[in-house]
């Protein structure tokens, strides 16, 4: 029998895979290996839409995401930062945003399928997290500095939108739908409006919502200006599986930010932090042991329940990281105690 997810949580810490995009820029494709044969007419370059592989190289997605599974992952993410169509509305393709979701969810089932398959290992703590980028514009900021109360898109678009993807990711046959690299909160409320509503209107049983934040730098904020408690108060009404962070920073920047979370968050905690800060050249130069080694410091203070890598990171960083915290025990919720009000009033 399959076990959940929070029975899973509840036995060890989870590994949640590392980067796409850096997997994918190793394949060095051309603007013809993004196009496929489908779209060898398309009126504009699409080299750079990642999501877009779902469709036209599926066997490249599927094979990431078994490197990762080899790895020891047992989350995986489908390939969906951008599928929404604000977001492919940079490659007028819009109208592919369901498509893509779907896609993308059946390469990540099929390459779960293939793994337990060839490593006859049964799927016990297998999982697909439908991702939800934040997208690439903004609600609660103005990107005209002489204009401030300007917004290029509404709440409503934007939560159209991650409806949309949301029932593509369902439709597709993911475990749980991943709220991830938040820098404006408003944009998440958005995504969990959507996705409490999809569930609403399809009278389907909701999914796990997990929900990781981005801090964008040393003083501890999200972009659009919360504080990491601030932030996490702000999407707790969603009743998420686990809340916590990713990207912009490497693990040595983020290690204050997690304690602090586990400190504060009733529901499990997550946290898959970049290989170190980029270079010059933009590139990722922190080695799977050292990201490895800075991870286990959190496994063994017992901050995390979830762990793995965003940008720079690859298998072998998930392998090493797997290893590392294996030996420790997963974070323990915090109990919760309620004050028991007496009935009545004594004289």
């Amino acid at each position: 029998m399959e076990k959940t997810i929070q029975q899973c949580l509840d036995e060890r810490i989870l590994i949640i895979d590392g980067a796409m995009g850096t997997m994918i820029q190793q394949y060095k494709l051309e603007e013809k290996d993004y196009r496929g044969e489908r779209f060898a007419g398309w009126h504009k370059d699409v080299k750079g839409n990642n999501d877009l592989l779902s469709i036209t190289q599926p066997q490249i997605i599927q094979a990431i995401h078994k490197a990762y599974l080899e790895a020891g992952a047992d989350i995986i993410e489908t390939n969906t930062f951008s599928s929404t169509a604000i977001a492919q509305a940079d490659y007028e393709m819009q109208s592919l945003a369901y498509e893509l979701n779907v896609a993308a969810a059946k390469c990540a089932r099929k390459a779960i399928e293939e793994f337990v398959s060839g490593s006859k290992q049964t799927n016990n703590c297998k999982f697909i997290a439908g991702a939800i980028g934040p997208l690439n514009k903004t609600l609660s900021l103005s990107p005209d500095v002489n204009n401030p109360g300007f917004r290029t898109v509404t709440f409503d678009e934007v939560s159209a939108a991650y409806y949309e993807q949301v029932k593509g990711l369902v439709d597709g046959g993911v475990d749980l739908l991943l709220i991830e690299t938040i820098f404006d909160t408003l944009n998440a409320k958005a995504a969990i409006y959507a996705i409490k509503k999809y569930f609403r209107d399809s009278k389907k049983e909701e999914l796990p919502i997990m929900i990781s934040g981005t801090i964008t730098d040393a003083s501890g904020r999200t972009l659009s200006g919360q504080t990491l408690e601030a932030f996490y108060i702000s999407v707790s009404h969603a009743n998420p599986l686990s809340v916590g962070l990713n990207c912009a920073l490497g693990a040595k920047e983020m290690r204050p930010h997690i304690e602090e979370l586990s400190g504060i968050a009733n529901c499990y905690t997550s946290a898959y932090p970049n290989a170190g800060l980029p270079n010059a050249f933009g590139e990722y130069d922190e080695q799977p042991e050292e990201t490895a080694h800075i991870l286990e410091d959190w496994a063994k203070e017992g901050f995390v329940n979830i762990v793995g890598g965003c940008c720079g990171t690859t298998p072998e960083h998930i392998k090493h990281i797997a290893e590392q915290v294996k030996k420790y025990e997963a974070r323990k919720l915090p109990v919760i105690e309620k004050e028991l009000e007496s009935v009545g009033t004594e004289e």
